[in-house]
């Protein structure tokens, strides 16, 4: 289901829960959402719709991937950008790094592990940030 993009400043900077088998509906929602906004927008965490788990989509390539309570684990490479955001004004300065590794568990719970690089690498601490409360 295609849910509104939340906008609520306050909402936002909380926390999101660690996401459980009960949150998995919440995968479908947020790759639906970002079907819906493909145009604009290359990624999209749980809070994000209104939901304050740690579940995040992102788009690599022509795939829409879900990461349920990802944590990156390694990262290199830092440097400054500016980044927007479908919840937020403008354009803002943020800190990134080319490279990361990140654990998590896939859409069917299963725990993985990934390394990404670039424009991608960027896409998901853009959205790991949503999870931590994190707003650029």
């Amino acid at each position: 289901m295609v849910r509104p993009i939340v906008k609520d400043i306050l909402f936002l900077a909380q926390k999101s829960a660690p996401a459980t088998p009960a949150d998995a509906p919440v995968i479908t929602d947020l790759l639906d959402t970002l079907n819906a906004h493909k145009e604009g927008c290359v990624g999209l965490a749980a809070n994000m719709i209104g939901v304050r788990k740690r579940i995040i989509v992102f788009a690599h390539g022509p795939f829409h991937v879900p990461m349920v309570n990802p944590v990156i684990v390694k990262k290199s490479g830092p440097y400054e950008t500016e980044e927007g955001c479908l919840s937020l004004e403008g354009l803002r300065p943020c800190k990134r790094w080319e490279t990361i590794e990140v654990e998590y568990l896939d859409r069917n719970f299963v725990k993985r592990r990934g390394t990404y690089s670039g424009w991608t690498a960027q896409i998901i601490q853009h959205e790991i940030d949503h999870c931590n409360g994190i707003i650029i």
